[in-house]
């Protein structure tokens, strides 16, 4: 009886042995099918989020939106790149980029070719602009706000710019930094963009410059911020003021694919900068508060 009792117990001890080893050896093959499943997922990421630059770096050098699908090469990856013209046709536009104290961003009245020269085709025409930027509530940290329109005094011309003028007026939310710095405080608050929300607004009406600002020889706006500790955004719109705007820049949405992966790449490229090497020649009208 007692032979037969321990080889029972050997035969437990043998068999939950077995069980431990099984588990173990379960386990390790569990995590090694995870390890290889992320370290795939990883790679396909890696392979899709290239994949969306070459179609970036493919349509900055064609200028125009990719075939769908295309490889590249032999890898497996896949591209589809698209161009837009931003804010072409729109009363909207939001800027797509935060602003520091400084900084300036271009509001283009006049159209652009494909090749990136002037055109008025599609240009903007319309008696005002409203601009709205910032957040939160008027204090030292709100971001004031210089407006310069250029545009020519005669008939426009798009070789010479012989008869070029700036109007200008600047604007601050904070009237404690007024009488100081001489810039208007009138200005309206909350402001909504294509469903975005600002603090602050202020209608530009180019009629109130002295003398009028030429309307049908508007060329652009640019749109400085000042005294904004952290970056700000802004957005203009021209509803109700007769006329639509232009494009402001052509939009590259690029999306990759690889393996399950899928990964999006959206680039803004903007026209290129009025040649303000002209400046010897802008007569500075029409600052107003």
């Amino acid at each position: 009886m007692r032979g037969k009792h321990e080889s029972g117990q050997a035969l437990m001890l043998v068999l939950l042995s077995l069980s431990v080893v099984l588990t173990l050896v379960l386990f390790i093959l569990s995590r090694s099918v995870t390890d290889v499943s992320v370290s795939s997922n990883q790679s396909d990421s890696i392979r899709a989020f290239s994949a969306a630059e070459a179609g970036v770096e493919q349509a900055l050098v064609v200028g125009s939106s990719s075939a769908p699908n295309s490889t590249i090469g032999d890898t497996g990856a896949k591209y589809t790149a698209t161009v837009t013209d931003y804010g072409q046709g729109l009363p909207e536009y939001i800027y797509p980029f935060l602003l520091s104290s400084g900084d300036s961003a271009t509001v283009w009245f006049l159209g652009h070719k494909t090749d990136g020269s002037l055109t008025t085709t599609g240009a903007f025409t319309g008696s005002k602009m409203t601009i709205c930027w910032g957040s939160g509530t008027a204090s030292v940290s709100s971001p004031a706000i210089e407006v310069s329109i250029y545009y020519e005094s005669g008939i426009l011309s798009l070789t010479n710019f012989s008869t070029l003028q700036i109007a200008r007026t600047a604007i601050d939310p904070f009237a404690g930094r007024s009488p100081a710095n001489n810039f208007s405080n009138s200005v309206g608050s909350g402001c909504t963009i294509a469903g975005k929300t600002y603090a602050f607004q202020k209608t530009v009406t180019f009629s109130g410059f002295s003398p009028a600002v030429n309307t049908s020889s508007l060329i652009l706006a640019r749109v400085r911020m000042l005294y904004n500790p952290t970056p700000q955004d802004f957005g203009v719109s021209v509803a109700g003021s007769g006329g639509v705007l232009p494009s402001e820049a052509k939009e590259i949405d690029s999306k990759g694919l690889a393996g399950s992966s899928n990964r999006r790449i959206v680039v803004y490229q903007g026209w290129g900068e009025f040649p303000f090497a002209l400046n010897s020649i802008i007569t500075p009208v029409g600052i107003t508060k």
